[in-house]
């Protein structure tokens, strides 16, 4: 029951972040579930069966504020949709000793990018409002789909940077659309888990738990992508895969450091992480604290 409730807390925390920054759901829930002993295969199958269900509902929630464009969704969604069946039946085909590592290190990459990405970055409005071409989206939706399968997330973490990227969609649409098009993501990989692996090792009172969180967590979260500062969530969530997964690869018999090593690398990147974080919220406060004094300096101008 404990490990239920976990999961539950666990599904809810990923989707308020992922309904918020359009990514982290699938990466942080699948980072649990691989380091309590899951099969890489299920535990992916697991989050993107839960998925299903949150994506649906979060989908519905940006509409409802606004946060979809409904042309972003069917560009990069069904490309998405290819690869990410080709990534399920691919994972699907690897042995255990094989893939658990290989995931840890996807992982720890898509982690490592999300901390760097939010941390030091802020998003261009140089060209927003142009049209995003089909022969751009779809590539992204190609990669972000398989990618998204075989490490048990990264649909967001490819999907949503490169659209934030090309400074052509406001960042809560951005989010709004990667968002709603996972739901086409995730049914084609489940589908593809299923055909490459049965039910085997898919536990449905997990997919229920992550679900039942990420249900309650996904209004909340699309309303709250208004209000609250993406760049600290997405250092956050980071660093917590980062941890993570470099704890998996660290004890895998691929590298098998030390305990003294293990201890020392720990202590690095919590450090790193913590820094990361003081860091985003710095910036946030000094670039909300400048656009506040170009709006005051503006007041007697349109007055």
């Amino acid at each position: 029951m404990r490990k239920i409730v976990l999961l539950a807390l666990v599904g809810l925390g990923a989707q308020l972040v992922d309904g918020s920054t359009g990514m982290a759901y699938g990466v942080t829930s699948t980072t649990l579930l691989l380091a309590i002993g899951t099969n890489p295969a299920a535990a992916s199958a697991t989050v993107h069966l839960a998925e299903i269900g949150t994506c649906l509902v979060s989908g519905a929630s940006h509409w409802r504020f606004g946060n979809v464009d409904w042309s972003v969704v069917a560009k990069v969604g069904l490309p998405g949709a290819v690869g990410a069946f080709a990534g399920a039946t691919f994972l699907s085909s690897l042995s255990t000793e094989t893939a658990a590592p290989l995931m840890s290190a996807i992982l720890l990459l898509l982690g490592g990018y999300v901390l760097a990405r939010f941390t030091f970055r802020g998003l261009s409005s140089e060209h927003l409002g142009k049209p995003l071409r089909k022969r751009f989206l779809a590539p992204v939706g190609l990669v972000g789909g398989f990618v998204d399968a075989t490490g048990g997330g990264g649909w967001g973490p490819v999907s949503t940077p490169a659209i934030l990227a090309s400074g052509r969609l406001e960042p809560r649409k951005t989010v709004g659309s990667v968002d709603t098009s996972e739901v086409l993501v995730a049914i084609a990989a489940s589908i593809g888990f299923i055909v490459g692996i049965g039910s085997e090792g898919v536990r449905y009172t997990w997919v229920l738990a992550l679900l039942a969180g990420g249900i309650v967590a996904a209004p909340v979260a699309a309303w709250l992508v208004r209000h609250i500062p993406p760049r600290v969530l997405g250092s956050l969530a980071g660093g917590i895969i980062v941890l993570t997964n470099a704890q998996t690869l660290l004890k895998s018999d691929f590298v098998d450091a030390s305990l003294t090593t293990r201890t020392a690398a720990y202590v690095v990147l919590g450090l790193v992480w913590v820094a990361a974080v003081a860091y985003s919220f710095s910036e946030y406060r000094k670039n909300r604290d400048e656009e506040q004094r170009i709006v005051r300096q503006a007041e007697p101008a349109l007055a």
